[in-house]
């Protein structure tokens, strides 16, 4: 590991002590065609499933959606405290270029190598958040699914190029879901965290999404200045990165007003659009499920008797 350009960590665990960088990016190159198949087969379960739940009750599995909020927490905690002390000694030492341009994270630091291989292949469980969904029979909106193919993606074809700007991506994301899956393990677990939080998480969201675009503007005019021996990140993979932040931006904008700012969320009613609580993205759920609308509705009958 070379010091100069890796941060002074406290404990480096053996496992990440063994992380080799060209194995496993073999293997990532190997298995590059994979991930369609992961998300042909994601897009079969969700849709196919809300198709077999139509006429069923829906699950409740409030305590698995604990264990499973409260792993995915822990995980991002974990990830974010050993990738962004890299992040943070490289622009102290060696600047913006340096952290937009040169693969370093994972080429020359085995504990930010091990944990962004991690991350990547994080975002096929977190495809799991959906199954809720569906067995619960909540809403499933189009940011939902479309967030999590396309960052599957993207994620998979980064890290076989070693993008030198995913350093910035990942560090974000591993801090975002660690406040994010820590709220919904909150609610999961019946405690309920005041509303402005969720509207907090949203808006880490969309500062997300302007950072991310940011660096993208800023990798192209590297890219354009520097070339693409000093600087490495490929034109597609630029293009492909501001596409997606950019739509991510403006979803996540649009769900931002429909659930804040609109009439009906100032009025203070639930918003119907939701992710769920295992959602990657800030929700609100409808006030009461199908059952309970019905108990209550048999309790008035009752009481005007």
């Amino acid at each position: 590991m070379n010091v100069e350009i890796t941060p002074n960590y406290s404990y480096v665990f053996d496992f990440e002590n063994e992380f080799a960088h060209q194995e496993t990016r073999r293997w990532m190159l190997k298995n590059w065609t994979w991930v369609f198949y992961y998300c042909g087969a994601y897009m079969l379960v969700i849709f196919g499933g809300q198709h077999l739940m139509q006429n069923r009750p829906r699950f409740e599995l409030r305590g698995l959606l604990v264990i499973w909020n409260t792993a995915l927490a822990m995980f991002s905690l974990m990830g974010a405290f050993r990738t962004a002390p890299e992040l943070v000694h490289v622009l102290r030492h060696y600047g913006l270029f340096h952290s937009v341009c040169v693969p370093s994270f994972i080429e020359q630091d085995r504990v930010s190598g091990f944990w962004t291989w991690l991350f990547v292949l994080s975002k096929l469980p977190e495809l799991g958040d959906t199954l809720f969904i569906v067995l619960r029979k909540q809403p499933l909106i189009f940011l939902h699914w479309y967030h999590h193919i396309t960052v599957l993606i993207y994620s998979w074809y980064s890290y076989t190029e070693f993008t030198s700007s995913a350093r910035w991506f990942i560090v974000m994301n591993y801090c975002v879901h660690s406040v994010m899956y820590s709220y919904y393990a909150l609610k999961a677990a019946r405690f309920n965290p005041p509303r402005f939080i969720a509207m907090v998480i949203t808006s880490l969201q969309l500062t997300q999404m302007i950072v991310g675009c940011a660096i993208n503007i800023w990798a192209h005019g590297f890219l354009k200045t520097a070339g693409r021996s000093a600087c490495n990140i490929s034109p597609m993979n630029i293009k492909l990165s501001i596409a997606m932040y950019f739509s991510y931006f403006v979803l996540f904008a649009r769900f931002f007003h429909k659930t804040y700012l609109s009439p009906n969320a100032r009025k203070g009613k639930k918003s119907t659009l939701t992710t769920s609580s295992t959602s990657s993205h800030s929700s609100t759920s409808t006030k009461f499920n199908a059952n309970e609308q019905l108990q209550l509705a048999q309790r008035n009958k009752i009481k005007a008797q």
